[in-house]
């Protein structure tokens, strides 16, 4: 989170209008709150339940939905140069 909080802290100011960057700021506070405890919910069930292996096998599940999700996305987005 140490990588990440600070770019997406500046996606939110720059995505949002000067007169309501405080509730930007605060929704996505409340959204990554509530993304981080279903996941922390959902890790010490699959540990509980299952295991410690299921726990990071799913965390690299999920981190590998997420690459090629960007893999994806980086196909599907048109290049911005201009050919010569």
């Amino acid at each position: 989170m140490g990588f990440s909080q600070g770019l997406l802290a500046a996606l939110v100011a720059d995505a949002a209008p000067i007169d309501r960057r405080g509730n930007a700021f605060g929704f996505f506070s409340l959204v990554s709150g509530i993304v981080l405890l279903s996941a922390s919910v959902l890790a010490g069930v699959l540990w509980d339940q299952i295991g410690a292996a299921a726990t990071f096998y799913t965390g690299a599940s999920f981190a590998a939905l997420g690459v090629v999700g960007l893999l994806l996305q980086l196909r599907s987005t048109p290049s911005t140069t201009t050919p010569d």
